[in-house]
């Protein structure tokens, strides 16, 4: 779907949410919590026995109703393998509401933290729940979702901040020589990853809660088509050595439940790349939305592009190294 309001939730007041929640037999007293989201637009509510839920509106324009309901029957299927993914609620045998121009989901509240990964347990643990989530998708695919592409999250993305002169102008044209170095290596290795399977696709622990000795996974909104090492190297941060220790836990957990290709892990670096340029094509796409400024007022500076640029050249170095290895 092509987006096309940059102010798409002028409209979604408190009465709104309210009656939108009405209008699918959700019976809510008022109470309204914004929760921190800015593609889409997320409220805890409680009803009126005193249970919580969460709705999410989904950013006009992003999805089509095939690749939200394509979404959720992932969930679904992912619970239905006994993994702790947390799934929207339905009524009437739907789980795609729309009110007001608003398309929505409800889901449980989910309680919980973030993961710690220096808990040998939580790595331990949530290294096996990626493998087996990756085994469930690999048993099927999209028909509606993204596909994961260096071109979708690298040249669109420097293709949209040149067109629209997002970058100071003494600041283009080293943008515009990184970039396309960068992009030349990552078509060169990005070829290297086999098949792409059904992912999480946004794998940060902002997403995943620790709760009852398990991670639960709170959020499909990202999930596409791509290699299973997207959701894996999010996981992996400090130094080089740091890493590589990490990694070797990650997949001994891992490994025994999904047989990752591990050609693809030289492709970490690519995607890590990747991420840093469609952030930043991300921002700028949604500067319009009002919440963006307010929550990114860094962006948009040329301390931020320098900090940018700085940081892709730093990738680029690292693309010049050996990739993380792993010994079994």
């Amino acid at each position: 779907m092509t987006e096309q309001n940059a102010t798409p939730y002028d409209g979604l007041t408190p009465d709104t949410i309210l009656d939108a929640m009405e209008s699918c037999g959700f019976d809510c007293d008022g109470s309204l919590l914004a929760l921190n989201s800015f593609e889409n637009r997320v409220y805890q509510l409680r009803q009126e026995d005193g249970s919580f839920v969460v709705v999410k509106f989904y950013r006009p324009g992003r999805w089509s109703d095939a690749a939200i309901n394509e979404e959720h029957a992932f969930s679904f299927e992912l619970v239905d393998h006994d993994l702790p993914i947390v799934a929207p609620l339905t009524r009437d045998g739907q789980t795609l509401f729309a009110h007001n121009d608003f398309r929505f989901a409800v889901f449980p509240r989910q309680g919980g933290h973030p993961p710690d990964l220096e808990i040998e347990e939580h790595f331990t643990v949530l290294s096996r729940t990626l493998a087996r989530i990756h085994a469930v998708g690999a048993a099927g695919q999209f028909q509606h979702r993204a596909e994961f592409s260096a071109r979708r999250l690298g040249h669109d993305s420097r293709q949209f901040l040149l067109e629209n002169n997002w970058l100071p102008l003494e600041l283009e044209p080293a943008y515009e020589t990184i970039t396309q170095a960068l992009l030349e290596v990552i078509d060169d290795s990005l070829p290297q990853i086999s098949s792409n399977i059904r992912i999480h696709g946004d794998c940060h622990l902002g997403n995943v809660l620790w709760r009852n000795d398990a991670p639960h996974f709170v959020d499909l909104d990202d999930c596409l088509s791509g290699p299973p090492v997207q959701d894996l190297w999010m996981l992996l941060s400090g130094e080089r050595d740091e890493r590589e220790g990490q990694l070797k836990r990650l997949l001994d957990a891992y490994l025994p439940f999904y047989e990752l290709d591990l050609a693809s892990l030289r492709s970490i670096e690519s995607l890590r790349t990747l991420r840093i340029m469609h952030h930043a094509a991300w921002l700028a796409r949604r500067w319009n939305d009002p919440a963006f400024p307010l929550a990114f007022p860094w962006f948009d500076t040329e301390k931020y592009w320098a900090s940018h640029i700085l940081e892709l050249r730093e990738q680029q170095a690292i693309l010049q190294e050996q990739p993380l290895s792993y010994l079994r």
